[in-house]
């Protein structure tokens, strides 16, 4: 979507201007910094005034609204992207290319620790072709580009920018400010963000009320970086912090004492008169001791990035990025630690790519991880674990006329040990995938991809046990659990000049062994999930159309659709409804602005024990205005989500009920670049 917006229409109507010819987007998580056209699955890049537009204070928000793209939804603190019905750790995100480590794979109710008023670039890779990333990266990967890291000395030996933005929804204010300078062959960087939003408002006519108790979030990030930068690239370091408080709707206390007898579950003489605070939940917002529970997160992280260009004979780029990170989070009822989750992990990622042999053009690599994650407390429902991972991986590409072929192949081991049983398991296992690009006439292109990928289980479906009311869930994990294997096709047709513009795709995602919980029982809303496999098939369309009316104006037309379904007939569980929507753009000199509304169906293709959720539509709005001040580049945007105050349900959500989606909000902010 973001690519078929960037580009604008020239000065005459279409009858009679030249063709509009959108602008080529590298895209770093490629491997190879390719085009956007020249990927042989879909992409999506969200940069400059599109991302500007699009940012909320999650990732998974701020996503939310590209083709194939959705978002777990937990409140205002926590939300992942979802792709194509795929999340969790399905779904990896990270931070210019090495993985994120946080806890939000291990639940919904844990936030993603990355800021995206800090991004400068938002790349998402759909379908299991990132496998330079890692195999078990089956729904797709998430790549945030940012600056903390300096690759180039500033011309005039500075440059940064500063943002303030205000919102009505959630009384959310935010300042974000980020420097770098640099003389010789040193460059410095330093930025932050600093957010505070209260309880936000839902639409009308909810039974809870106008406002989800405890959805209110305060989040403060920093960072700063150093850089030696010489003529052949450049070695940097960053230290990042990221604190945040923000509050857990639908937490459900009436549920403490229930266990799990066989494949039933009892909870004795505990009334049982909440609902579920969760999948089909009454929308209450407080459990029955009072206070909703707060998350209290801290997150460190020391990067290491570098790039060598010409490294020695027949390699022309050498690629590093590496980290250490210590996470932790408490979890706090009525002013005292509850529950506390740390994970302590470091990760090295190293690329070498090779000079074009007889037309052959790649690169190689080694991508290693240890993970020690730890819960304790009154919800400490895994056990200490440690994850070590080893991936080799080798990417090459070869160009004849107007076709691009790909070929990817990689190895990974895994093993996850539970260090109070002693239980160690480990899974090793060979990806690959093949794909073409063709380009058939100018500005047209037709791409199809083949892969097969095998995910290892990770350590919580392994060796969960135990009650997590964030999600209203007793959970059970399975030691003995088998890697996942993905086999994958996706078929793409791109136009991408003259008047009309669209890209769409089709996919088919066969995966043996699919690991998901399954649910063995429930009580009023509490449900015992036991983390199960079952061959399982994903199938979707999503695409978008773009029609230039005039110079000044085009509308959009867009949507998507997945289905998941078990071997056997059985469905899924929270799996997107179907999307369509219209958008209307308009540019004036220095304005520009888009009208969009968005209709999402009902959902009542549910699994067992879930139930329906109802449709929507939303109106947004929007309106940016750009200039220049003494030479420097400034932009005041407003925007308005949910015009009509419709109340919406998110369906990907665990507590849909508890939290619905964030009424009527109006935001204003502005943006300097000097």
């Amino acid at each position: 979507m973001a690519l078929l917006l960037s580009g604008t229409a020239s000065a005459q109507t279409p009858t009679s201007s030249p063709p509009e010819t959108l602008p080529q987007v590298t895209v770093s998580a490629s491997g190879l910094q390719l085009g956007a056209s020249d990927m042989t699955t879909p992409v999506s890049v969200l940069e400059g005034d599109e991302l500007v537009r699009r940012r909320e204070a999650t990732l998974g928000e701020t996503l939310a609204g590209e083709p194939g793209i959705t978002s777990s939804h937990f409140g205002a603190g926590a939300s992942r992207p979802i792709i194509r019905g795929m999340d969790g750790p399905r779904v990896k995100v990270l931070s210019d290319g090495a993985e994120l480590h946080d806890a939000s794979t291990i639940s919904p109710d844990h936030a993603v620790v990355s800021e995206p008023m800090l991004a400068t670039h938002i790349e998402v890779l759909r379908g299991p072709s990132a496998l330079v990333y890692g195999a078990g990266a089956v729904g797709g990967a998430v790549n945030v580009l940012d600056s903390k890291i300096p690759t180039a000395i500033p011309p005039k030996g500075y440059e940064g920018s500063a943002e303030l933005r205000a919102s009505s929804g959630a009384r959310e204010a935010a300042a974000a400010l980020s420097l770098t300078g640099g003389a010789g062959n040193v460059a410095v960087h330093v930025e932050g963000v600093a957010r505070d939003a209260s309880d936000y408002r839902v639409g009308s006519g909810w039974a809870g009320g106008n406002k989800v108790e405890g959805s209110f979030n305060r989040t403060d990030t920093g960072s700063i970086g150093l850089s030696w930068v010489g003529d052949r690239g450049y070695l940097g370091a960053a230290y990042t912090r990221q604190t945040a408080r923000y509050g857990l709707p639908g937490h459900n206390h009436s549920f403490e004492g229930c266990h799990a007898h066989g494949n039933a579950l009892h909870c004795g003489t505990h009334g049982l008169d909440h609902g579920d605070g969760g999948d089909s939940g009454d929308g209450g917002h407080e459990d029955e001791h009072g206070a909703v529970p707060v998350v209290d997160l801290r997150s460190e992280r020391l990067d290491m990035r570098g790039e060598l260009r010409q490294p020695f004979t027949g390699f022309s780029v050498l690629r590093l990025r590496a980290g250490v990170t210590d996470y932790a989070h408490d979890e706090i009822e009525d002013g005292a630690v509850a529950t506390t989750f740390s994970n302590k992990a470091y990760d090295a990622r190293i690329e070498l790519q090779h000079e074009p042999i007889n037309g052959f053009k790649g690169l190689i690599g080694l991508q290693t991880s240890q993970r020690k994650f730890r819960a304790e407390g009154a919800e400490a429902y895994i056990q200490p674990t440690m994850t070590r991972k080893a991936g080799l991986f080798v990417l090459e590409e070869y160009r004849l006329g107007d076709w691009r072929f790909e070929a990817v192949l990689r190895h990974d081991r895994q093993s996850a040990q539970a260090q109070t049983s002693g239980i160690e398991r480990s899974h090793n296992g060979t990806s690959a995938s093949v794909g073409a690009v063709w380009k058939f006439r100018p500005g047209y292109s037709l791409s199809a991809s083949l892969t097969r990928a095998n995910r290892a289980p990770s350590a919580e479906e392994l060796y969960a046990r135990g009650l997590h009311m964030a999600t209203s869930t007793y959970e059970r994990g399975h030691a003995d659990l088998r890697s996942e294997t993905s086999q994958n096709i996706d078929l793409g047709l791109k136009k991408t000049s003259g008047d009309t513009t669209f890209g769409v795709s089709v996919f088919r995602n066969h995966i043996q062994n699919y690991i998901y919980g399954r649910t063995l029982d429930e009580i009023d809303g509490l449900q015992l999930l036991q983390y199960s496999q079952q061959d399982a098939t994903f199938t979707g369309i999503e695409g978008q159309v773009r029609q230039r009316l005039t110079h000044h104006l085009g509308v959009t037309l867009f949507g998507d659709t997945v289905r998941a379904r078990l071997a056997g007939g059985g469905l899924l569980p929270r799996i997107p409804a179907k999307r369509a929507g219209v958008r209307m753009d308009a540019n004036w000199n220095a304005w520009e602005g888009q009208a969009e509304w968005v209709q999402v169906a009902r959902q009542n293709r549910v699994a067992e024990f879930e139930t329906a959720t109802p449709g929507y539509g939303m109106l947004n709005l929007g309106v940016t205005y750009s200039a220049h001040i003494n030479g420097m580049p400034w932009q005041l945007y407003a925007k308005a989500n949910n015009l009509t105050n419709r109340l919406a349900y998110a369906h990907t959500s665990f507590i849909k009920s508890a939290a619905p989606l964030m009424g009527r909000s109006m935001a204003i902010g502005v943006k300097v670049a000097f």
